[in-house]
């Protein structure tokens, strides 16, 4: 049973935040000093989002990839499409609470939401412009835009550079938060009917038998299911793991010579499953990817940085099976020391879904996470 002055405790520091105007469940949003919100930057940061001239085809914006009927995910695509629908590596992760990353992509590559702006615009399998110039030149043959960054930003026009550009879309980002599910309704305000008894039961092996707290992790006050730190789960690594010794040489390699990592973990699936070595170098990050939050998980199936599982299902069946998805395979030898097999019944690993559908707040609709 779960400790109910635990609850009586959260739900007394939901109250606190929600003087803040947090949703309920979320703790109030960081905003950088050098990039203060403003409804006029948040309005120009969204017209900027959805501006497909800001590609070589004029067809991608970055709202392609992150549309607000899928949750700003690109569900149910597995990796997702650039310019000619060229297929990149990696599962687009969900905008929606990435305000409260510490670290932006799969493999926290960029620090940033202003500094993660910056990159698909120019990479050639995303939005493929040869620089960011000519964003610039968009903006300056648009009467509006010129209108707007001068308001926004207090400048000339021919002050703006791609610097503001970025801060306006991540002020627009940082608006994208989502709480107030049924579990935050059970959870911190203490509605004892805003779950149902499997998700009641659900949460319980979350907790216990399940383990998944360790890393998805819940505060006294709020709940952003994530640890910001970078894990080897066992996806993508298997297919590689006889090549590690080659395939880390080479890539340290060309890197050393100047390759660009944003550009070649989007088109070289086996460099993509090197995961954050790919940005700190250290092989205990070999396969190491960033623990993703479960807020609104049920809504952009399907999982992991490759989109290689398809369901919810599939992930707990891949967790129960301590990272070997197949049954066959033995775990990877990089494999993170707290993945091992959990030994959870059928009806276990039906609850545990149906908490994780719980986390789905009020109109963000969830794709279908069943068996299969």
């Amino acid at each position: 049973m779960i400790n109910q002055k635990w609850l009586l405790c959260a739900f007394l520091f939901s109250l606190v935040g929600g003087l803040y105007g947090a949703p309920l469940g979320l703790p109030a949003v960081p905003i950088p000093a050098d990039n203060p919100q403003t409804e006029a930057k948040v309005k120009l940061g969204n017209r900027l989002f959805h501006d497909l001239r800001f590609s070589a085809t004029g067809e991608v914006a970055c709202a392609t990839c992150h549309a607000t009927e899928k949750a700003m995910t690109d569900s149910p695509l597995t990796t997702s499409e650039g310019i000619n629908k060229l297929r990149g590596t990696r599962n687009a992760p969900t905008v929606l609470n990435s305000a409260f990353n510490q670290s932006q992509f799969w493999d926290g590559r960029s620090p940033s939401l202003e500094d993660q702006a910056l990159h698909p615009f120019v990479n050639p399998i995303e939005m493929g412009l040869e620089n960011h110039q000519l964003i610039i030149d968009v903006i300056m043959n648009d009467r509006q835009y010129k209108r707007a960054f001068r308001q926004v930003f207090a400048i000339k026009s021919e002050e703006i550079t791609i610097d503001q550009v970025v801060k306006a879309i991540a002020a627009f980002e940082r608006t994208q938060v989502a709480g107030d599910s049924p579990f935050d309704q059970f959870y911190f305000a203490g509605n004892e009917d805003a779950l149902s008894d499997s998700a009641k039961r659900g949460f319980d092996v979350f907790l216990t038998e399940g383990r998944c707290v360790s890393c998805h992790t819940i505060e006294q006050d709020h709940a952003l299911f994530t640890d910001h730190k970078f894990h080897n789960i066992g996806v993508g690594i298997n297919d590689i793991e006889t090549r590690v010794p080659h395939l880390v040489g080479a890539f340290l390699r060309a890197k050393k010579k100047g390759a660009d990592v944003d550009v070649t973990v989007l088109v070289d699936p086996d460099v993509s499953h090197l995961g954050r070595f790919a940005v700190d170098e250290e092989l205990s990050s070999v396969g190491a990817f960033k623990t993703s939050t479960l807020r609104n998980i049920a809504a952009t199936a399907p999982y992991m940085h490759d989109g290689s599982l398809k369901t919810l299902r599939d992930v707990v069946v891949h967790y129960n099976n301590g990272g070997i998805t197949d049954g066959s395979k033995s775990a990877n030898a990089f494999l993170s020391g707290g993945i091992r097999p959990l030994d959870l019944t059928e009806q276990q690993m039906d609850d545990l879904v149906a908490f994780m559908e719980a986390l789905t707040s009020p109109g963000v609709m969830m794709t279908n996470n069943g068996g299969g």
